[in-house]
């Protein structure tokens, strides 16, 4: 896989929103149901809010998109989900600076792709509970002059704070398809972490001037 099949899949998947994390131990209990949908209610709300802001032009919807995603999401822990066996191969200063690159690539994919569409509405659908560690709650996005699509946030307790930890879009894992896709880069460079770190590099280098060129 090249870096131009990674970037150009990384920005298929967080165009319909993001990739999450593992390694949760603190569990939602049952009754924790409602907490999660009211979570996922209030920052698709507040995601649609900075979306259709009509008073702030592009770049300034795409920070305040990058904020809520910001604290919406457990970035260190979706970060180490994906980079999986690997992580423990990596340098202190490799892990270190991977970590950053993934914020950044992460937020840069979801506010630029969140931050340029307008008119979006958000609604939410069933909520239960995926596994004692999380709850899976479906919403239902739509934009103009496109179909609605559902996605499916999986949350869970972090801290004792909820958290969204993977984000199921028809049906596949957006974390998942993003860890094969890093192994990917990783394997074929012979297991260097640093080959991974040097085409997020580039990727982070190309959303800036995609974003530049808008």
């Amino acid at each position: 896989m090249t870096m131009h099949d990674l970037d150009r899949r990384a920005l298929l998947g967080t165009a319909l929103f993001l990739t999450t994390a593992g390694f949760i131990r603190p569990a939602l209990a049952q009754a924790d149901i409602g907490r999660a949908a009211n979570f996922i209610q209030t920052t698709g709300q507040e995601l649609v809010a900075a979306i259709n802001d009509q008073t702030r032009d592009l770049p300034a919807r795409r920070q305040r998109v990058a904020a809520v995603l910001r604290r919406a999401v457990e970035v260190e822990r979706v970060g180490r989900f994906i980079l999986g066996r690997w992580w423990n191969q990596a340098s202190p200063q490799e892990q270190q600076e991977y970590l950053k690159l993934f914020e950044e690539t992460l937020i840069r994919n979801l506010s630029a792709r969140f931050g340029e569409y307008q008119g979006v509405r958000f609604s939410l659908g069933r909520t239960q509970q995926r596994t004692e560690d999380d709850v899976l709650v479906n919403t239902v996005i739509e934009r103009p002059n496109t179909a609605p699509f559902s996605l499916d946030w999986r949350v869970a307790d972090v801290g004792g704070q909820p958290k969204v930890v993977d984000v199921i879009a028809e049906g596949t894992s957006l974390r998942l398809t993003q860890r094969s896709e890093y192994s990917s880069v990783i394997q074929r460079n012979n297991g260097s972490v640093a080959a991974l770190l040097t085409a997020m590099r580039g990727q982070i280098q190309q959303l800036a001037q995609r974003e530049q060129a808008r």
